[in-house]
C-alpha cells in the first residue's frame, strides 16, 4: 500500500468513526440521536449548549526557503438524514506568504458556511509554526439539533502535505524542539505524523499515535469506536433476521457492514481474535520449576516471596518485548487457583528475577 493510501484509509475511518453504532438501526435510541466526533456547529448554536463552532491545529515543520504546504479539510454533512463527504483544499502555501497575513479560504457548500485560514511563523533557524482554524460561520440561532446538524461540519479533521520539509512529532519531539512543541496551541484537533517520511500530518478529533495504521487483521470499518472488531463482527452474527432485514435497509455502508461480517470464513474470525508477534524469546518454559530471586522490589511480594521455589505457568510477553514468567508458588496451598487464571495465587517476574530450582 502507498503512503498515500495508507493516509486515506486512516482518514476515512475517521471521518465515518461513530457515524452509526451498533446495532447499526436508527429504531435503536443510540442511533435516533446522531453523535459523531469533530462536529463543528453554527457559532450561535454551538455557543448556546457549549460546543464548538471552530477548532484549530498548531505544529512544527523543519523547512527551507522552498517548502510548499497543501492543507485539505475534510468533513461530512448531513443531507436527508445520511453523510455526504465534503473538502476543502488549500494548496500551493509558500510559508514566506502567511507570516504576516493568513492565507483564508472562505467555502460555501450545500448549506454549510465556513472558513479555513492558514498561518506560520518563524521560531529560530529553519523551523516555523504553522496553525490551520477551521471555523463554521453558520448563522442557525435555533433549538432543533438536527437542524443545527444540517449545517454543521461533521467529522471535521486536517491533513496537512509538505514539499521541501518534514513536520515534527509533537507526541516525541527531538530535545531542541520540546519546548516550542510545549507552544503548540491544539483546540479540537491533534495532528500525528502520517507518513512515514514525516512529509505529512493528519490532525483529527479522535487522538492518535504517529503513523497510525489500520490494523491488518481488521476485515474493514465497523463505525463504533466504543467497541473492538472481534467482540462486533460477533455481535453482528447474532442480529435477527428481522434485525437484519433494518440493518440492510438503513445505509449502504452500514448493508456492507452486515454482509462483510457474515462473508467472514471461520479462519478470518480467529484472526481478529488475538495478533501473535513471534514466540517470547526466553530461557524458560511453561512446567519449568524455578526458585525466585526479585530484584526491582516492586511491592511487598518481592519481599516475601523471595527464595520461594515455584512453577511457570506461562511466558508472556508485552507491548515492548518484555518477557515476563507467570509462575505459582509451590507452598501456596491456593496454587491450584493460580493455574486456573485466578489472581492474587500466580505471580510475574522478569527472566532475570528467577533461577533454576
Amino acid at each position: 500500500m502507498s503512503a498515500t493510501a495508507a493516509i486515506e484509509q486512516i482518514a476515512n475511518a475517521v471521518l465515518y468513526e461513530g457515524f452509526l453504532l451498533y446495532p447499526y438501526r436508527l429504531s435503536s435510541v443510540k442511533n435516533r440521536h446522531r453523535w459523531n466526533f469533530g462536529v463543528l456547529y453554527p457559532e450561535p448554536y454551538g455557543r448556546s449548549i457549549g460546543e464548538r463552532a471552530s477548532a484549530q491545529t498548531e505544529c512544527l515543520f523543519e523547512a527551507g526557503g522552498d517548502a510548499v504546504l497543501d492543507v485539505k479539510v475534510r468533513f461530512l454533512r448531513i443531507a436527508e438524514g445520511s453523510p455526504v463527504e465534503r473538502e476543502v483544499l488549500v494548496d500551493e502555501i509558500d510559508l514566506s506568504d502567511v507570516f504576516d497575513l493568513p492565507r483564508e479560504a472562505p467555502f460555501s457548500r450545500d448549506g454549510v458556511d465556513g472558513l479555513v485560514e492558514v498561518r506560520a511563523r518563524g521560531c529560530g533557524a529553519g523551523l516555523f509554526r504553522v496553525a490551520v482554524t477551521v471555523a463554521n460561520l453558520g448563522q442557525y440561532q435555533g433549538e432543533d439539533r438536527d437542524a443545527a446538524l444540517a449545517g454543521s461540519l461533521i467529522s471535521t479533521h486536517v491533513i496537512l502535505a509538505a514539499r521541501g520539509g518534514r513536520f515534527v512529532s509533537l507526541i516525541d519531539p527531538p530535545e531542541r524542539y520540546k519546548a516550542e512543541a510545549a507552544n503548540c496551541r491544539n483546540e479540537g484537533l491533534w495532528p500525528v505524523l502520517a507518513a512515514e517520511d514525516c512529509s505529512s500530518v493528519l490532525a483529527a478529533s479522535i487522538i492518535l499515535y504517529d503513523h497510525p495504521r489500520v490494523a491488518p487483521q481488521s476485515p474493514g470499518d465497523l463505525f463504533d469506536g466504543t467497541e473492538i472488531d472481534e467482540i462486533l463482527t460477533l455481535r453482528i452474527r447474532t442480529l435477527t433476521e428481522g434485525e437484519k432485514a433494518e440493518t440492510r435497509s438503513t445505509d449502504a455502508r452500514v448493508r456492507a457492514v452486515l454482509e462483510r461480517s457474515e462473508a467472514l470464513t471461520t479462519e478470518e474470525l480467529l484472526g481478529l481474535h488475538a495478533a501473535m508477534r513471534g514466540a517470547p524469546d526466553s530461557r524458560f518454559e511453561k512446567g519449568d520449576r524455578v526458585r525466585l530471586r526479585p530484584r526491582r522490589r516492586a511491592d511487598i511480594f518481592d519481599i516475601a516471596l523471595a527464595g520461594k521455589i515455584a512453577t511457570v505457568i506461562s511466558v508472556e510477553q508485552d507491548l515492548e518485548d518484555r518477557v515476563h514468567l507467570c509462575v505459582t508458588v509451590d507452598d501456596d496451598p491456593g496454587r491450584d487457583l493460580g493455574v486456573a487464571g485466578k489472581p492474587g495465587h500466580r505471580f510475574f517476574f522478569g527472566a532475570d528475577e528467577v533461577e533454576r530450582a
